[in-house]
């Protein structure tokens, strides 16, 4: 699997579909897509993120999803539909890094974030990125854990960014921080 700069490249600003099902339990809302991921259609799609194997630690799924230039196979897909968990972002314009976004593109990514949570009606949200979270939401000073406002009906957690720029978190770390909303959303015990 891979691709040339050249070839990332003309995958910028293009969108991701959001991965949902019907009945969300969990929501994970990354900042925005990366080129990598713009690129196979996968959120968190570059092989070097350490979402997935967060996810297989925390045991809220039982394997790592597969990820090749064509996307995210049917049946991985379904394996995150299957146990209730669905993956938005914020902003859904691909850039090559997360700092490329303006201000006002978090602030109205949260904002239609709100309205997209009061459709899915999922128990809990959890938004990927506390730094993110703090621009998009006006929170300068939330720190990572359980909000105490909530996003439309759901519980609202910050967990932190599993992207290889964020280097103080292991995929242990990670694993422990995702347990945490997947706990209360009833999606481990």
């Amino acid at each position: 699997m891979g691709f040339t700069r050249a070839e990332l490249e003309s995958f910028r600003g293009r969108s991701v579909s959001d991965l949902m099902p019907e009945q969300p339990r969990l929501v994970f809302v990354g900042i925005n897509p990366g080129l990598w991921t713009a690129a196979t259609g996968a959120h968190f799609g570059h092989p070097g993120n350490r979402f997935y194997p967060a996810l297989v630690a925390a045991g809220i799924l039982p394997r790592l999803p597969r990820i090749d230039d064509d996307g995210m196979p049917p049946a991985d897909r379904g394996m995150l539909l299957d146990a209730g968990i669905g993956i938005s972002n914020i902003v859904h314009r691909a850039t090559a890094r997360a700092d490329e976004l303006t201000r006002a593109e978090l602030r109205d990514g949260a904002a239609r974030l709100a309205v997209d949570v009061t459709r899915w009606r999922p128990r809990v949200v959890a938004i990927v990125g506390v730094t993110a979270y703090r621009t998009g939401f006006a929170r300068p000073r939330a720190q990572a854990g359980r909000q105490s406002d909530s996003l439309g009906d759901a519980e609202l957690w910050v967990v932190p960014n599993p992207s290889g720029l964020n280097a103080h978190d292991t995929v242990a770390s990670l694993a422990d921080a995702y347990a945490e909303p997947a706990r209360a959303a009833g999606v481990i015990p």
